[in-house]
């Protein structure tokens, strides 16, 4: 009789067997290959170019899930530079071709300390250059603590409300020293709260409120979301009209919630082999999501 270990053995020996080979599986897709552009994006993304262009600080805020965090990567180019930058090795001119390579994104943790905060907005600075430096002797590459660094035109500080007193004012010294356009990302009441900071909020010179989907963008994600399931949506249809009713009483216009919606009604549609989505399909997808106020 085999013993428990040999028995470990032979059980990983089979999982193994049975996994495919990653050679002969199909490329993922890009993490944003299912990105949708809305007004609202475009909106932030004229926000952001001009706090860019202009070097201020830009405050951004609206409610959880309408798409702020999400509007932010897709202008940074996260979804390509996040696995360079977090990579253990980084070699010089990955990215020399990029000029779209320009603006950082940072998430605070929510202990993070101002001598943290100091810490990794350099080191991110310092790893861009790194990356965008056309040559691997530039001296770019050797800019002092604070300095402006060199391609890194903007700063996206995403969950800034996690951040304390202290860690706010190192963000203004950061600013202040490398004069570097910088956008705080928040829920709304930031900028209420960020008033009480004069020495801060007189630098901020762009505000933009990150809104829900209006009914018309609230379409357009819909048509999107039918055809990834192979469906067509015609509002001429009753019933496609009674399941976009339903789907916006649900969801309010939040981004993030037809997204985990639809989740539901896509495992749904599979489980009973549907090829129709009804209101009765889309309520029943609601009853597996845990859905606060909006």
């Amino acid at each position: 009789m085999d013993t428990p270990d040999e028995q470990a053995d032979q059980l990983a020996a089979l999982v193994e067997a049975a996994l495919p080979d990653p050679e002969l599986t199909d490329p993922e897709l890009p993490p944003d290959a299912g990105f949708i552009v809305t007004k609202e994006h475009r909106r932030f993304a004229e926000f952001a170019a001009a706090v860019r262009r202009d070097r201020y600080i830009g405050l951004c805020y609206g409610p959880p899930g309408v798409g702020k965090t999400a509007s932010a990567r897709r202008y940074a180019c996260w979804h390509e530079l996040e696995p360079l930058l977090r990579a253990p090795g980084r070699h010089f001119t990955e990215g020399r071709d990029r000029a779209d390579w320009h603006t950082l994104l940072y998430t605070p943790t929510v202990s993070a300390t101002p001598r943290t905060i100091d810490k990794e907005l350099t080191q991110l600075g310092w790893d861009l250059t790194t990356i965008r430096t056309p040559d691997p002797f530039d001296q770019r590459t050797y800019a002092s603590t604070h300095a402006l660094p060199s391609f890194v035109e903007l700063l996206i500080i995403d969950e800034a409300d996690r951040l304390k007193t202290t860690a706010l004012e190192q963000l203004r010294d950061h600013y202040d020293r490398s004069r570097l356009g910088m956008i705080l990302i928040g829920m709304p009441g930031i900028e209420k709260r960020l008033a009480r900071y004069p020495q801060l909020y007189s630098r901020i010179g762009f505000v933009h409120e990150y809104r829900t989907l209006s009914s018309a963008e609230l379409l357009f994600v819909l048509q999107h979301h039918w055809s990834k399931l192979g469906l067509t949506l015609s509002a001429d249809d009753f019933t496609d009209a009674e399941a976009i009713g339903a789907v916006a009483r649900i969801t309010s216009g939040n981004f993030r919630l037809v997204q985990r919606l639809f989740a539901q009604i896509q495992r749904i549609m599979e489980i009973d082999n549907l090829r129709t989505i009804t209101r009765e399909v889309v309520e029943t997808a609601r009853e597996s999501l845990v859905i606060g106020s909006l």
